[in-house]
């Protein structure tokens, strides 16, 4: 007699055998399907859909059957697929979509739209079903449909403020603009709150559109708001955001000017945002305007201060963009930083005023060649740099970067051993930090001036390895630098007459710097350094003021040595002055170009972009 308790085990164990190996062929038949399909046999991808749907109604199996009913133009067998579908799950209204493309697929467009009025008039208010409906409508490529069902959303719910974004991204892939705008800037009237959001989205709309006529409509759009609601601040902070986008700092300015003129309790930030974006996408001259405009407002305002510090360190940065300083230029400017600093004072707020000055006082004056700067301005300079070192609260890592900048200072002054000093210091106290790594990188130029080239590329191979990317670019180029020379030259004559021409090319002092390198490059025509001379009496000429002559050996480096580690560095900087200098903007357009396509793992390829699109 059988155990009952034995029997009922063994019927489940077989049960389960029997489930186990019909999921195991199911998985097998969905493999084989889908190998089919993607494989375009669509019939045989037809055979094992049909029963893997049949037994189990899965979405899944349901849409690769339909398609592979669509690809082998089956409609009768898709249509009938779809109605059974829709009579099992008539919620999910995207299915009347796959119906009514059949029915286009048959040209009975009458049909098909009947099918789309239909499912939109069907919609209930949940949020699923509207997305999933305007999702099938856009795959289909009928965005009209799409934007029917949001709007008609809209009305189920009373509420016009909902689903801007997906009508707004839906009206931009329409190219219908100024529905798109209306859509975002009437969402703006009723909740200002969002005007981040909406600036967001139409950024990424004007990043991604081609045509012009998306931002020359919303340029209209917003002329249009403006003068409809004049005292709608909105609109002009929106105008301003704008013109900053499109890089037209002078307009930005005048609508800034606007806003601070009819609200004048906060309006200076706009002008105050103008300024600062200005300055950092080197448009000195608006920055100025603007800076100089909240200056003449008064002392008193609490704007007054910064707009001192930034209307001091535009023109510090103007300065800076002549290679040749005029003495005139020079004095004139030291004359303010004293003004300025006599008025607001040495603390911490005006620590870049003082880093800034003290660079004017030490390293500007290269008139007569010999690097003859006063006693007096240099201890001037030096002074400036102490006092910040000695001020109480300074940040660490700022008093790293001034003792790096007094160390600067004293090599230019020929106190090299005390430059060292400083150096070591800052290395030392910053040892895992990118400052501690800049510091290390000037002791090992401290020793290639000195002649110590072993040492020094010893140092200049382990910062190679730096986090940054510009000290590893420096170090990188002079270590190669030594070693290319000391493998040529046994002796390291050429390359000690090289090392001292830049200590004095540091130091300002021109004309024996070039009268260094004219002599390596006559004593050897074929020597590895001649490319790195020509790029130093490049530069001398370029303090000189003699531009022309500093634009033929910068053009020679470019036509000769177009594979060498210099290349780069001269196409940049004879883009930058044929457009600063020379006044030949297609020529610096077109070197810029030219840097960006041939070099594009160049440091100076960001840099070159945002100047070739200005």
């Amino acid at each position: 007699m059988l155990n009952p308790v034995r029997h009922k085990s063994c019927l489940v164990f077989t049960a389960f055998l029997l489930f186990a190996a019909s999921v195991t062929a199911q998985q097998q038949n969905e493999q084989m399907a889908s190998y089919y399909f993607q494989n375009k046999e669509y019939d045989k991808a037809i055979e094992l859909y049909e029963p893997l749907y049949t037994r189990t109604s899965n979405v899944y199996y349901y849409q690769m059957l339909y398609q592979c009913y669509i690809e082998t133009n089956q409609l009768k067998e898709a249509e009938k697929l779809v109605e059974k579908r829709i009579k099992r799950q008539p919620k999910d209204l995207y299915l009347m979509v796959d119906l009514g493309s059949i029915y286009l697929r048959d040209d009975n467009k009458k049909k098909a739209e009947k099918t789309f009025d239909a499912a939109i008039e069907k919609l209930t208010y949940d949020t699923k079903q509207i997305n999933d409906l305007a999702i099938a409508f856009e795959n289909t490529g009928r965005r009209d449909y799409a934007i029917k069902t949001y709007l008609a959303a809209r009305k189920l719910t009373k509420n016009d403020f909902i689903y801007v974004v997906e009508l707004a991204t839906l009206y931009e892939k329409s190219g219908d603009y100024e529905k798109m705008m209306q859509e975002y800037f009437d969402l703006l009237d009723k909740s200002p709150g969002n005007m981040g959001s909406i600036q967001i989205s139409l950024q990424r709309a004007l990043n991604e559109t081609a045509s012009p006529q998306l931002a020359d409509g919303l340029r209209k759009t917003l002329i249009s708001r403006i003068r409809e609601h004049p005292d709608n601040s909105n609109y002009l902070e929106m105008m301003i955001w704008f013109s900053l986008q499109q890089k037209d700092f002078d307009f930005a300015l005048t609508q800034a000017k606007a806003v601070d003129a009819r609200f004048p309790d906060d309006g200076w930030k706009q002008v105050m945002r103008v300024a600062q974006i200005a300055q950092n996408n080197e448009a000195y001259t608006i920055a100025e305007s603007a800076y100089n405009h909240l200056i003449a407002k008064g002392k008193e305002k609490p704007y007054y201060f910064d707009s001192r510090v930034g209307l001091l360190n535009v023109k510090y940065a103007r300065l800076n963009q002549d290679h040749a300083i005029k003495t005139e230029n020079l004095d004139a400017l030291i004359n303010e930083y004293e003004t300025a600093l006599d008025e607001l004072g040495k603390n911490l707020n005006t620590i870049t005023l003082m880093r800034n000055y003290s660079h004017l006082l030490a390293y500007n004056d290269y008139s007569s060649g010999n690097g003859d700067i006063s006693n007096t301005r240099l201890q001037k300079a030096a002074d400036l740099l102490y006092d910040i070192i000695e001020m109480p609260r300074v940040p660490n890592n700022t008093v790293s970067e001034v003792k790096l900048e007094l160390g600067d200072l004293l090599l230019f002054s020929g106190e090299i051993w005390d430059a060292s000093l400083l150096y070591s210091q800052v290395e030392k106290k910053n040892k895992n930090d990118v400052i501690g790594a800049m510091a290390k990188f000037r002791n090992a130029k401290l020793s290639y001036y000195n002649n110590d080239f072993q040492w020094a590329k010893s140092q200049l191979d382990v910062l190679r390895a730096s986090t940054s990317k510009l000290i590893a670019n420096d170090a990188m180029q002079l270590s190669l630098l030594i070693s290319d020379n000391m493998e040529e030259d046994s002796t390291y004559e050429m390359l000690s007459y090289y090392a001292a021409g830049d200590l004095m090319l540091y130091q300002g002092k021109l004309d024996s710097a070039w009268a260094l390198y004219d002599d390596i490059a006559k004593r050897s025509l074929s020597h590895a350094l001649l490319d790195e001379v020509l790029m130093q009496k490049a530069k001398i000429r370029l303090k000189q003021g003699r531009y022309a002559e500093a634009d033929t050996l910068l053009q020679f480096i470019v036509d000769h040595y177009s594979e060498d580690i210099l290349a780069d560095d001269a196409l940049f900087m004879l883009a930058e002055l044929n457009e600063q200098q020379l006044n030949n903007p297609e020529r610096a357009k077109a070197c810029y170009e030219q840097l960006i396509l041939n070099y594009p793992t160049s440091l100076y390829v960001d840099r070159a972009r945002k100047r070739y699109k200005r």
